[in-house]
């Protein structure tokens, strides 16, 4: 049998690829490269790490992603909410004592570690985790996060040392230090920021990120900002990223992959709803599952290559989008233009005002909250928004990496909640109608005399027997005197366990005491397959488990009549 080497997604996406798109391919790569310089930069402080690191983090991982990754146009690289759980998880990890890796060592640790979740998660097809946080809760979270990274830009803007945590204590020690706020940096921070927000505004051509970038060099360069006191990025290591396999010794393996895990479930959400939403626009599908593979390659390659956790990015892809990328090249002449910049102007990038990566920062995570999203959502669904305030709050009120765990014990309760109390409802006919009816719903349906048809919409499992028990109690309690089946439309009822089966072998014991029948109707294979295993199936009677309601409602009025027919013949 001949060998076929599996073929890269790369070679397969450029299949079709025409000449043409080479060069909106090469303008957005360069623009992608331009407008993700000053967040490669920026972001690394969140968890601080050094700026290289960030423009590591925007190198090797598009190169792997390009490589393996499943979409044509997506782009990875830092995002604010992954540093923001990475800052968390670098807190936790440097809390163990006798823990002395350089945090950069660290921190690529971490991006092989989510590489490695995320293979672990493609083979057993985990992709479905994309949908395990929630939009609400998603965008709860997102915006407690930029509240968190707001606040986290007061020592860079101000020039004063913020020790305090949280969200009202730190502004509470910026005004007890008011009296040592560095006002050139303040000035120069509130200038970006303005300067950011105009470009925003009037949707000038050249990204705001890049304009105030340019702009600060400059005039760090003509007025020595450095010399007046105020803060720059320094020196910028010269050289392109070198292999490295970071070590794990002397660190605490629980916390590593406890944050791990953290980071993983964040940074894919927020990856996926970035995949999905550019996939939407771009008008092709994404298989969460694929990108799993793509995710893995790139946060590998950034952990070899010391960097730290990356995933899709969402401010790069819309550049992609704009500037008119077709292909992956984009992203590898993105990288390439990233080299040339370590190269040839670290010199350059060394006097980069800190107070500009501040406002940089706090602009960022303005952008992150979606005050239109969250009045949708109160619009919506009141208990949805309940859970997005959950989440906003929980990064702030106890910590960012808290505030995951918090996120997902809210999803936890939001799926609990709605399959805890299923829904049920009795069915009737419609005259001249066929099929069978909600009563509740449908005033002109009436019940079968004699037979009462109970309803239950959703799984049986054994958080919600009780609960369904005691609706079945009250519902058996209040039948007519002349109900001789009652019967259990199954259709809805995708599982049954264990004490599930016991519960409804009650119910025909309760029901039998007062001779009337128990029939199970539409009932799955797997739950048929448990309730067999247990004994209820033989209890009730093969006979009393029928494909549908009709077939039921059938086998009753064939016993009426043989009854009626047993009677007149006894007579």
């Amino acid at each position: 049998m001949r060998f076929t080497p599996p073929r890269l997604p790369l070679l397969a996406n450029l299949r079709g690829y025409k000449a043409s798109w080479l060069s909106g391919d090469i303008s957005a790569g360069l623009a992608i490269a331009a407008v993700g310089l000053p967040s490669a930069i920026a972001y690394p402080a969140i968890a601080g790490l050094p700026p290289e690191a960030g423009l590591y983090a925007s190198i090797t991982p598009l190169i792997a992603y390009a490589l393996f990754g499943p979409s044509r146009r997506l782009i990875v690289g830092p995002d604010a909410p992954t540093m923001t759980v990475l800052a968390a998880v670098l807190t936790t990890v440097y809390a163990v004592p006798g823990v002395a890796e350089d945090r950069v060592a660290v921190a690529a640790l971490l991006a092989l570690a989510v590489g490695a979740l995320c293979l672990i998660a493609r083979a057993v097809r985990l992709g479905v985790l994309a949908t395990f946080l929630s939009r609400p809760i998603l965008i709860g979270f997102f915006a407690g996060i930029s509240l968190s990274i707001l606040i986290g830009q007061i020592d860079r803007i101000t020039g004063i040392d913020i020790e305090a945590e949280g969200l009202i204590t730190p502004i509470l020690e910026l005004v007890g230090k008011a009296g040592s706020i560095h006002w050139p940096s303040l000035i120069l921070a509130t200038v970006s920021f303005a300067l950011l927000q105009a470009a925003r505004i009037v949707h000038s051509r050249i990204p705001g990120p890049v304009l105030v970038v340019v702009l600060s060099v400059l005039l760090s360069a003509l007025f020595d900002f450095e010399g007046q006191g105020i803060a720059v990025v320094g020196e910028i290591p010269r050289g392109l990223p070198s292999l490295t396999l970071p070590s794990i010794a002397g660190l605490h393996l629980q916390s590593l992959l406890l944050g791990a895990g953290a980071i993983f479930l964040v940074s894919f959400g927020s990856g996926i709803i970035a995949a999905r939403s550019f996939g939407t626009r771009g008008g092709y599908v994404v298989d969460p599952n694929r990108e799993l593979e793509g995710f893995a390659a790139a946060n590998i390659a950034a952990g070899l290559f010391g960097a730290f956790p990356v995933t899709a990015s969402d401010s790069r892809t819309a550049v992609n989008f704009t500037v008119g990328g077709r292909s992956q090249i984009a992203s590898i002449i993105a990288a390439a233009a990233l080299m040339a910049v370590l190269l040839f102007f670290g010199n350059i990038l060394r006097i980069l005002p800190i107070p500009t990566l501040g406002a940089v920062l706090a602009a960022t995570a303005l952008s992150l909250i979606d005050l239109s999203a969250l009045r949708a959502i109160w619009r919506i669904s009141r208990m949805e928004f309940v859970f997005a305030l959950i989440a906003l709050f929980g990064p702030i009120s106890f910590g960012v990496l808290e505030g995951v765990v918090t996120a997902i014990a809210a999803t936890l309760v939001y799926i609990l909640r709605k399959t805890m109390f299923p829904r049920d409802a009795l069915l009737g006919r419609l005259s001249g109608r066929d099929g069978f009816y909600k009563l509740h719903r449908v005033p002109a349906a009436s019940p079968v005399p004699g037979f009462t048809v109970y309803m239950v919409q959703g799984s049986l499992l054994f958080f919600n027997t009780d609960y369904v028990r005691a609706r079945l109690r009250t519902v058996t309690n209040e039948l007519p005197a002349d109900t001789r089946w009652f019967v259990m439309d199954a259709s809805a009822i995708a599982q049954i366990d264990i004490s599930a089966a016991a519960m409804l072998e009650e119910v025909h014991d309760d029901l039998a005491k007062r001779g009337i029948a128990l029939a199970i109707a539409e009932l799955h294979f797997e739950a048929r397959e448990i309730l067999e295993r247990a004994g209820v199936i033989a209890k009730i009677g093969a006979g009393m488990i029928f494909e549908d309601l009709e077939d039921a409602l059938d086998a009753f009025e064939a016993a009426d009549r043989k009854a009626a027919a047993a009677e007149r013949k006894s007579v």
